[in-house]
């Protein structure tokens, strides 16, 4: 019998859809995340595996959907560049994490019966035991 690993932190990590234009996911929050710590959509995107390019794109897409901006750049040079959150971005983050939060306290007891569930199977071993 296999065993799932509980010490693994098990997460819902909610997608909202706000009208046809926003789309407010994990991706997007973990790439505001790391915008927050480090200041930077290059750094953020690397500790994501992500090309800039697409961060960019994430980024353009809910500046977009909100109608203004979640990060605010400046340019490199003598002082050095960087990146923030604008208080729209802030607000983002802070109401995802606490919906997220909230899903996760309430939805506690569905995750451990599922994880119950998990752990009382024997694993498929290539689909030779499914049957035809």
């Amino acid at each position: 019998m296999t065993t799932t690993n509980t010490n693994k932190p098990h997460l819902v990590r909610p997608r909202i859809y706000i009208g046809d234009t926003i789309a407010l996911g994990p991706g997007k929050i973990d790439l505001l995340r790391l915008i927050d710590q480090t200041h930077s959509i290059a750094a953020a995107a690397r500790s994501l595996n992500m090309p800039y390019k697409r961060a960019w794109i994430l980024i353009d897409s809910l500046n977009l959907g909100f109608g203004r901006p979640v990060v605010s750049t400046a340019s490199g040079g003598k002082g050095g560049g960087g990146t923030v959150l604008t208080p729209l971005g802030e607000d983002l983050l802070a109401r995802y994490t606490a919906l997220e939060e909230s899903i996760n306290s309430a939805s506690h007891n569905e995750i451990k019966a599922l994880l119950e569930l998990a752990s009382q199977h024997e694993p498929l071993v290539s689909g030779k035991d499914v049957p035809d």
